[in-house]
Formats: structure tokens, sequence, C-alpha cells
């Protein structure tokens, strides 16, 4: 984790025990860096205006005023579940881990009654079945997103594995399976390769050059939906 996004991190854990405190220790713990990392950290961020104190004493630690940091969003109970129920179809996707820290935000910022509300609600909901039937590796995930090129063992249908090098270039996913859509440079062309077959990776530190092109995957352009923050 670089120095910006544990700044962030930082900022958001002490928000979310708000008003309790954490000390130096616990956090230099739960960051992986020393305590006079984490001092320098706290001293930034007070510099950067954000409201962190020190409280004294065995129980003491950092503060942070949190209404201050993050007003409360405006969301109904209704609309959290709304959140909750569409997060579970991520189990198994690269973007689980993700949407599950998303979610935890979101409770941590609603003003208490409408979170106790949300979690009422959320009990009174009942689910059958997940997402996708296969997950994504970690290492796979976090290759397509920091652009690293994979050394792969890959399982043909027949069973029969075989090593190669790709260059992962992004996803395609349905009900039933996930795929790493890549440059394989075993077949020289793009690939897909379904993440349930992969036996074994490793990312190398190769930086990935090559940019996804849609027109790439061989799928009917009227079978695609692609994915959009819009």
């Amino acid at each position: 984790m670089n120095r910006t996004d544990r700044l962030y991190a930082l900022v958001e854990e002490l928000r979310a025990v708000a008003p309790r405190p954490r000390s130096a220790r616990w956090l230099a713990g739960r960051f992986e860096v020393s305590t006079r990392t984490v001092e320098r950290d706290i001293v930034a961020l007070q510099g950067a205006g954000v409201p962190i104190w020190a409280e004294p004493g065995r129980a003491g630690g950092y503060v942070v005023d949190r209404a201050y940091t993050l007003p409360p969003v405006n969301l109904t109970a209704a609309e959290a579940v709304a959140m909750a129920v569409a997060l579970h179809r991520l189990a198994g996707t690269p973007f689980a881990e993700a949407g599950g820290t998303a979610l935890r935000k979101l409770l941590a910022v609603l003003p208490a009654a409408d979170a106790a509300d949300a979690r009422l609600l959320a009990g009174r909901v009942l689910l059958i079945g997940v997402g996708p039937a296969t997950s994504v590796p970690a290492v796979v995930a976090g290759a397509v997103s920091a652009r690293r090129v994979l050394r792969l063992r890959y399982a043909d249908r027949r069973g029969v594995a075989s090593s190669r090098e790709v260059e992962p270039l992004g996803y395609l996913g349905n009900s039933r399976h996930w795929y790493l859509f890549a440059w394989c440079r075993l077949r020289g062309g793009p690939r897909c390769f379904r993440t349930d077959r992969i036996v074994g990776v490793e990312a190398l530190p190769e930086p990935v050059i090559r940019e996804f092109r849609p027109d790439d995957v061989d799928v009917p352009p009227e079978r695609l939906h692609r994915l959009s923050l819009a």
C-alpha cells in the first residue's frame, strides 16, 4: 500500500470506530508499518486539515471527528439494502472484496437510526444461491487491476495443463463462469481463460502495455454488455 492509499485508509479506519480511539501501535499493526510512520502520517493529516486529535491515557489513542470528515449519506434503509442485494451478486467475481468494503463504508456514514433500520430490513431478506459459480484467483484480479503480466498454468477442457505467459486485458463474465481475457504469448493472439481452470498463477513484474479492445472478443456484439459507471 502506497502512502496516499494508507493516509486515506487511516482516516477511514479512525472514522469507522469514532468516537473510540485507536492507538499508534494498533494502527501500525493494521497497516504493517512502524509506529513512527503512523505518527508521521497523523501529523501530515492534521497539517492537511483533517480533525484528528490524541486522547491521553492507557486506553487512549487517535480520534477523528467523524461527522466533519464525511457527512451522512442521504440513503433510506431500503436503498441501503438494495445495494447489499446487488453486491450479493458479486460473490465469486474479482470485485467481491471491494464490494464488501464499499458496503461497510456506506453503513459507517449512515445516520445511526437509518443504519439500524437498514440492518433490521436486511434481516428480513433471504437470498437463495450466490453469484457466478466460479471465482477469480486473487493474483489474477490483482494483475488485471495493476496491469502486470501473468505466468499461468492452465488446464483445457480435457484436463491437459500447459504453461504460458499472458497479458491480462480484462474479464468476461456470465451467470456461470468468469473468464480472463488476455493476450496469450504462447498462441500469439487474444484468448479467454476460464478462471476455474487456472491451476497455477504467478504475477510477473513486467507491465502490460497492450490495451483492451472489445472488437477482439470472439462473441457477437449483441450478446455483450460493456459495464459503465455513467
